[in-house]
């Protein structure tokens, strides 16, 4: 979604780069770029001009002038000011001091609240809560059969006792699944409001209702992040009219500017809460502000890709894996372990979506989305299609052997040979990084380990002066060298003659003249 707004900046922070001090032309051309790239991205005009204000005031300060990279120093204001149109600090759910917590979802129609519902709901099941989603939205035609589907496949309680299709009392359901809550043991109650196609006099009217009747801990408005400026002006009537506490970003993913998503919380005054970046229902998270600046300034979200992983991978495993790799050269690590690792990669979401949130990511950004994801499956088509035997040691692998895989797997036979190469190169470098060599290929790199074959080289030039090839000449350097040991032992130090320092010691004339 950001990605517009990703480029127009790098390219504006590649021309401070190369300067040595910034003057207040290049600070002006550098605001002027970073604000035509911001009202590019639809961002509210008084959130662009606060916020190139205080970029312009803090550049044009001494932390710039006397920086040792002003560049630098550039983008860390921008980082941190752009941190602070986006929220400042994460903010968390408040929870109620005796269950439940009664959490309501307000906005438009279309915004996506009922799937965000299940998605909120599996993302506190995950935290070790029981959450219940209600159904309150009883206008719009199949809404709470949709609620209850999602419930399902989050694994939530729902609450449904009208059917909907306007039939039923919102309030009243609202009021009821409260002591619902507390009978049955649930100890989050999640509300699902009805919306309209615009802001209306009956949708407040029911949205207040329900917040007077079940007195609820958080209000979050959420906001479809592709509707442009009038999210803006929907939060601003929702602020007014009902009040929420928090913003929820659906529909993260899409190919929208996205500029009005960071305007939300800057015009509002409230946090943005959660972020929806997928269709799937575990394609949401808390929203931190730090991470998507980075993001946007193409710093990657190393924080969110090292959660993720440590969601995937248990500790057990990952060290069972490390010393498969360490011993005998990494033999042990069988085409069986690769494929538990592929799959346990997959589990974490889409590999573009990872691979985006490497720092510097975004300069191959057209090679990422361009992945196909579809390769993963036939690779483990391959292996799953190969014998016990053969995955526990490919080199048995032979052009029969090979014919065979590719008919089951459905694949060309290169693709056999191809990925049965790639496994040993893989193979071979991980082992080589386990075992603390560093990559191959890539000696003297900090904290990865030197290439024993620069370290090799190195110790041979450092070899002492080379002897003479002629017999009589390398004698009587062998005879010099001797004098020169045995003066140095009847002398004092550095080769001096022994006796009173310095006595017969006379400078050379070249000295002599130097001194004067």
């Amino acid at each position: 979604m950001f990605d517009t707004l990703s480029d127009r900046l790098a390219n504006t922070f590649k021309t401070l780069r190369g300067k040595g001090r910034l003057s207040e032309a290049d600070i002006d051309a550098t605001a002027r770029e970073i604000r035509i790239a911001l009202l590019e991205a639809d961002v509210a005009l008084p959130v662009v001009r606060a916020f190139i204000k205080q970029v312009k005031e803090r550049a044009s300060g001494a932390e710039v002038s006397q920086a040792l990279n002003p560049a630098q120093q550039v983008i860390k204001i921008v980082n941190e000011e752009l941190i602070t149109i986006l929220g400042g600090e994460t903010r968390r759910l408040r929870f109620a001091k005796t269950a439940p917590t009664v959490i309501m979802l307000a906005g438009l129609q279309g915004a996506g609240k009922t799937t965000l519902a299940g998605k909120l709901g599996l993302w506190l099941k995950s935290q070790g809560h029981s959450p219940l989603l209600v159904a309150c939205d009883l206008q719009r035609p199949n809404a709470v059969n949709q609620l209850a589907v999602v419930a399902e496949r989050a694994g939530v309680g729902v609450y449904a006792p009208q059917p909907g299709n306007g039939v039923g009392d919102p309030v009243q359901v609202a009021k009821d699944s409260v002591e619902y809550a507390r009978t049955k043991q649930f100890d989050i109650v999640v509300v699902d409001t009805a919306g309209r196609l615009g802001i209306d006099q009956e949708l407040m009217q029911q949205a207040a209702d329900i917040r007077d009747a079940v007195s609820p801990d958080e209000i979050l408005f959420v906001v479809d992040a592709m509707i442009g400026q009038d999210a803006v002006n929907t939060a601003e009537a929702f602020r007014d009219g009902v009040g929420f506490d928090g913003v929820v970003l659906s529909k993260l993913d899409g190919d929208a500017r996205g500029g009005a998503a960071l305007s939300v919380a800057h015009v509002t005054g409230r946090q943005i809460m959660f972020a929806s970046n997928g269709e799937k229902l575990d394609e949401f998270d808390a929203f931190h502000p730090d991470r998507m600046a980075s993001r946007i300034l193409g710093m990657g979200d190393m924080l969110s890709l090292i959660e993720k992983a440590e969601q995937t991978f248990s500790q057990e495993e990952a060290a069972k894996m490390a010393s498969k790799l360490a011993s005998s050269k990494g033999k042990d690590f069988t085409l069986d372990d690769f494929l538990a690792q592929m799959e346990q990669v997959r589990k974490m979401g889409s590999i573009s979506k990872l691979l985006g949130m490497l720092p510097g990511m975004g300069q191959i950004k057209d090679q990422i989305n361009n992945i196909d994801e579809r390769e993963v499956d036939r690779t483990a088509a391959i292996i799953k299609s190969m014998t016990p035997g053969e995955r526990h040691d490919p080199t048995i692998i032979n052009g029969s052997r090979r014919a065979r895989i590719a008919k089951g797997s459905g694949v060309e036979v290169s693709s056999v040979k191809s990925l049965v190469e790639r496994f040993f190169e893989a193979r071979k470098m991980m082992s080589k990084m386990a075992q603390g060599g560093g990559m191959p290929g890539m000696p003297g790199i900090p904290g990865m380990g030197g290439g024993p074959g620069r370290q090799k080289k190195q110790q041979k030039v450092a070899k002492g002066k080379r002897k003479s090839g002629n017999p009589m000449k390398r004698k009587a350097e062998e005879q010099a060298a001797a004098a020169r040991r045995e003066q140095a032992a009847q002398g004092g130090a550095f080769g001096l003659p022994a006796g009173e320092p310095g006595k017969d010691f006379e400078l050379p004339d070249e000295f002599k003249k130097f001194m004067g």
